[in-house]
């Protein structure tokens, strides 16, 4: 297993493993969402690519990650290799490079992303509405405060 900074040559690999995830992200909503390929988002990837982004190896990407000051920006993994620990050791990636308070923000219906950041001692401040691809979904902020330990 690897931990390294994104290079130009990994997209192809964090787009596939964003385009696979991110209706997942969606699934418990009550609306059915329609993928916008991460090359087709232009608001998201702005926010990440103004990013310090990181892929994750195995024998090949399987997740990637990135933070943006003290806020983290993305955190996906493969479908393939969900639950087994690869998003908590980049969130402990990402948690090591701040000793700020540290926001994100998740889909409110993705209790499993939301139950692995309160765990490593993220609270929700605060829920309110966005959209992906034009349609409205809530949100949760969360944060954790600097000095704060998870499970």
């Amino acid at each position: 297993m690897t931990i390294r900074m994104y290079s130009e040559v990994d997209f192809q690999s964090i787009e596939k493993i964003y385009n696979l995830s991110k209706l997942d992200e969606l699934s418990r909503e009550d609306t059915l969402f329609t993928l916008l390929p991460l090359s087709e988002d232009k608001e998201r990837s702005k926010l990440l690519f103004e990013s310090q982004i990181f892929v994750y190896e195995l024998e090949s990407i399987v997740a990637f990650c990135a933070i943006y000051e003290s806020e983290i920006r993305a955190l996906f993994v493969h479908p393939n290799h969900q639950g087994h620990g690869i998003g908590k050791d980049l969130l402990e990636h990402l948690l090591s490079l701040t000793s700020r308070s540290t926001s994100l923000y998740v889909a409110a219906s993705n209790s499993s992303a939301k139950e692995m950041y309160k765990k490593s001692g993220f609270v929700i401040t605060e829920t309110f509405e966005t959209t992906y691809n034009s349609v409205k979904v809530t949100v949760n902020k969360m944060v954790k405060n600097e000095g704060e330990q998870g499970a």
